[in-house]
């Protein structure tokens, strides 16, 4: 699915590109909401994952050098769950502020699928779960309010950032 419409090459030096220890500076992420009419594929972390053990997320991870966002949806999607030629739309950039000069930024996609694969994979299992019903499954802390904003028939891309107040999740986004 990946590749490049139009290639351009500029020649600006490398040492032009500056990054200073002393700024904000962010891992990219790709986050991947798959529908199927009523129902939302969540994976349910591995048990022994270190983060997010047996809690249910979307699909996604890292982007990996030498691809752009949209590549890495794809590539973390098919790893994931087998899934391809789904038309990914972006709905959100998150920045989340995990240190002092360091954070991530994650890329929120949604798909729609006609097929309704289950994979197991060694990030878990997943699971298509009924969109109304996801309140009663154990989410990542963020799921329950990111969800339904992902899902909504507002087709804008929505603009946010996470902190961390006296060790709890804050999650702003601009209206």
């Amino acid at each position: 699915m990946g590749g490049f419409a139009h290639f351009f090459r500029i020649d600006m030096e490398k040492h032009k590109q500056k990054i200073l220890p002393d700024r904000y500076q962010v891992i990219p992420r790709t986050l991947i909401f798959i529908r199927n009419k009523d129902e939302i594929l969540l994976l349910k972390g591995a048990k022994d994952k270190k983060i997010w053990s047996g809690l249910y997320n979307g699909i996604g991870g890292h982007i990996e050098r030498g691809e752009d966002v949209l590549s890495a949806a794809y590539r973390e999607l098919f790893e994931e769950t087998g899934l391809q030629n789904i038309q990914l739309n972006l709905r959100a950039i998150i920045f989340i502020d995990v240190e002092e000069y360091q954070g991530i930024s994650m890329f929120v996609f949604l798909g729609n699928s006609k097929q309704k694969v289950l994979v197991s994979s060694e990030e878990g299992n997943s699971d298509w779960i009924k969109i109304d019903r996801i309140q009663n499954f154990p989410l990542v802390e963020d799921l329950n309010q990111l969800i339904p904003m992902v899902l909504s028939t507002e087709k804008k891309i929505q603009f946010g950032r996470y902190y961390y107040n006296n060790g709890k999740l804050v999650m702003e986004f601009n209206k």
